[in-house]
């Protein structure tokens, strides 16, 4: 053909990257790679081995060894004994090794992105340019936050040995993402990479090593899903940070539940594409083919839900299809191709399974017509159009390169579609009125926003989900705190458990009785009665009756949840209204501080000196959150592309509360002002052993202009309580201070919808100490943190 020709027809032939010193890296290992343990490779324990394959041809990569406990328990113990020296090198210290290590990965960045590239089947386009790059730019950013620790984060310290479980899609990227904010903050930690894709973390071990990282700073322990739950159960592992399948998150929160170990979790989605009647359509074309067919679609927030305003809806449709026709799925070294391989056998058999479920749900199907290599692991960029909500495939993630597509009328029809998923992970809005897709964004149900764009990342952005999507954030300030615990919770000491209180006798007396007062429960801005009918007796430390609550049941909890999900105005109400309503509480509250003081008195045993001081305390800290209510903001981050990305700080939702029963005022109030600040809607179990200054505060909130539903208070017995807050789908978050028995429980339980929990384990908070119970301490636990992506330009 002459040039003019191939001008003409767009043709061209392949372009194949050289794999020779991967392949080199390879043999010099003899293909078999033990654990890296202490600075050095290992054989496994047991001896055990298994084979990795590479999914663009089938072939065998190399042996890598299967780790067993007691390879989890070596790299455990050489973590922990490295941490306390990898901390005293202090933050200028570490910052120059995560230094080195960013500077590693740039000198040998085509040998990591061939090595990606055959492990995974990714293109090496991606590879080289995304993730490659990406990861060394994390080492870099976070030996920023190594440089600043002792300045931005003197309240905070290390969590100690950190365990680390990475999936197979972004093997190196997820490394960086993980490793790199975890060593900063002085951590060491035990790294278990996916079965499918190891090699590029075995690599990058090797050269920090040889980059002068300690030994047992890094430790990488291969194998399968039993290595991983290994790491899970170790005692001596400080905090579990994983990125996967929903399903797997929840074994893990359900085997973490009690055990005091800290937990993030960065699972699945299935994220909306919101193609507007406005936007640009070229572009979103072009975006969607990088939402979806980006990785092979194998993205845990890949645009995997393209909605697409009726009147636009078959042009788009005709032009996406145009697009997808010139898609090349190939060898992943062929510099000339769009799209690589699958990574198993096994996810290829998932995707194609549920194509099929689509199309006799009723989708119609295209596929992109190029032909596919013979051999490997390869499957055809797909659309699947005319598709329902209800479709199996518009439900579960497909993780594959299959785009399913429905359309809307309206801008609310886009937001209810958008939101109609169990997951909450990213979005994409397409619109040319910057107005419109400022007022869709915040309306999603999802951590990670982009207007005009998709997929874009970096490691001073916040990414992270809501709901089943996990809970925690990796990169950006909000990243590094996950890698952090309050010093001033560091010495707390577990909470004595009181001796149960008998009713003493009084005799009858002829004097005229007080008019009875038992009060009910709060639910909806109303007080009333429990749906059971009981009622529970209230006494004083010698056993004096000091009156009755109702004792409320899974029923009352169910009414209290769905007021208070009925409140979602307060959410949207301005900080300045929050602040405002939070100071006339406070107000209310020492108008009657007297009556509160005596009431402490008479159920706790305290003087009234002290009873007055921890009223004065609880108003105190109404103030504080008020003050708080319009200044704890979030951010601008200024990544380096052109753009912004709006950190947002956004109320949870519906939140469960149980108050412990020391300082029964005062821990009421540090919990519940946080929260209600910051937009969220409470329904708040109360002291068990004192509940009646809580039953006081209903006439304070009735007074005091706080909107129906807001704060909703149940009585009752504590952790029976507690077990049904947590089994609620409804509830949104739940924190438990109390027995450590009821903190298990709310961790355990809460793995239905993925609630985000804050419990104490059972360890005593010191109330009256603002750096323990007051402000960022607890606050950053009563938001979650938006990060909506704005490019700007042409």
């Amino acid at each position: 053909m002459s040039v003019l020709q191939y001008y003409e027809t767009m043709e061209y032939g392949p372009a194949p990257e050289a794999d020779t010193e991967a392949r080199a890296w390879l043999a010099r290992h003899g293909a078999s790679f033990g654990h890296f343990t202490n600075g050095a490779f290992a054989a496994s324990a047991d001896g055990k081995h298994f084979t990795t394959s590479e999914p663009a041809t089938g072939k065998v990569l190399a042996k890598l060894a299967q780790g067993s406990a007691a390879d989890i328990d070596a790299a455990v113990m050489a973590a922990r004994k490295a941490q306390p020296q990898w901390l005293r090198l202090g933050g200028h210290g570490r910052a120059r090794h995560l230094y080195a290590l960013a500077r590693m990965l740039q000198r040998h960045a085509r040998l990591f992105a061939v090595l990606e590239a055959i492990d995974n089947g990714k293109p090496l386009r991606e590879t080289r340019d995304l993730d490659i790059p990406l990861a060394a730019r994390h080492f870099l950013h976070h030996a920023g936050w190594a440089q600043l620790q002792e300045r931005e984060f003197a309240d905070y310290a290390p969590l100690g040995v950190i365990g680390q479980i990475i999936p197979w899609n972004f093997p190196l990227l997820m490394l960086a993402w993980k490793l790199a904010p975890a060593l900063a903050m002085g951590n060491t930690v035990v790294l278990k990479p996916a079965e499918f894709t190891s090699l590029t973390a075995l690599l990058f071990a090797e050269l920090a090593a040889q980059a002068g990282l300690p030994p047992g700073v890094l430790n990488v322990i291969t194998g399968d899903g039993a290595t991983g739950a290994a790491l899970v159960d170790h005692d001596g592992v400080d905090k579990i940070a994983f990125t996967g399948s929903t399903e797997v998150g929840r074994l893990i929160r359900q085997a973490t539940a009690g055990t005091g170990k800290s937990l993030t979790l960065e699972l699945g989605g299935k994220s909306p594409f919101i193609v507007f009647e406005d936007a640009d359509l070229d572009a979103a074309v072009e975006g969607v083919v990088d939402a979806i067919f980006f990785n092979q679609g194998q993205v845990c927030c890949a645009g995997s839900r393209l909605l697409v305003q009726e009147g636009i809806a078959e042009t788009f449709r005709r032009r996406l299809v145009r697009r997808m026709e010139t898609l090349r799925v190939g060898p992943p070294l062929d510099k000339a191709i769009d799209m690589g391989a699958i990574v198993d056998p096994v996810q290829l058999e998932r995707i194609a399974s549920l194509v099929e479920t689509g199309v006799k749900e009723g989708a119609q199907k295209y596929q992109a017509p190029g032909a596919l290599p013979q051999h490997g692991c390869f499957y055809s960029p797909t659309l699947l159009w005319d598709v329902q909500p209800s479709s199996t495939v518009a439900i579960e993630e497909i993780f594959g390169p299959v785009l399913v597509a429905m359309t809307f009328r309206t801008p609310e029809e886009a937001v209810m579609l958008a939101n109609n998923t169990r997951y909450g992970l990213a979005a994409s809005v397409w619109s040319e009125s910057i107005g419109r897709a400022l007022d869709i964004a915040p309306k999603l149900l999802a951590g990670v926003v982009w207007v005009n764009a998709t997929n874009l990342f970096d490691a001073g952005v916040g990414f992270g989900g809501y709901r089943e999507s996990g809970f925690g954030r990796e990169g950006g300030r909000e990243g590094i705190t996950e890698y952090l615990k309050p010093v001033a919770w560091r010495g707390r000491k577990p909470r004595a458990v009181q001796p149960a209180v008998t009713e003493t006798d009084e005799p009858a007396s002829f004097a005229l009785p007080t008019i009875d007062r038992t009060p009910k429960l709060f639910i909806g801005g109303k007080q009333v009665r429990p749906d059971g009918n009981y009622s529970r007796a209230v006494l004083s430390p010698k056993g004096k009756h000091l009156g009755e609550v109702g004792d409320g049941n899974r029923k009352d909890i169910r009414n209290a949840v769905a007021a208070a999900r009925a409140a979602d105005g307060w959410g949207r109400a301005t900080a300045h209204n929050r602040a405002q309503i939070l100071y006339y509480l406070a107000e209310n509250l020492s108008a009657r501080g007297d009556e509160f003081a005596t009431r402490i008195a008479a159920m706790t045993g305290l003087t009234a000196a002290k009873a007055k001081a921890e009223v004065d305390a609880a108003i105190f800290r109404l103030f504080s959150y008020g003050a708080w209510a319009d200044k704890y903001e979030g951010a601008v981050h200024t990544p380096p592309l052109r753009g912004i990305a709006l950190a947002m700080h956004e109320p949870i939702g519906v939140v469960g509360v149980a108050c412990p029963d020391e300082a029964p005022l005062l821990a009421l109030i540090s919990l519940v002002a946080p929260l209600i600040a910051m937009g969220n809607r409470v329904v708040v179990v109360p002291s068990e052993r004192h509940p009646l200054v809580a039953t006081d505060l209903y006439q304070v909130l009735e007074t005091s202009d706080v909107p129906a539903g807001v704060i909703n208070i149940v009585t009752g017995k504590r952790d029976a309580l507690v077990k049904v807050l947590a089994e609620h789908d409804d509830v949104d978050a739940l924190w438990v201070f109390g027995s450590k028995e009821a903190s298990a429980v709310a961790e355990r339980l809460s793995v239905g919808n993925l609630k985000r929990t804050l419990v104490d384990h059972g360890l005593l908070t010191d109330w009256y100490d603002a750096a323990a119970s007051e402000g960022p301490i607890l606050l950053r636990h009563a938001v979650q943190v938006k990060n909506i992506w704005i490019p700007y330009g042409d």
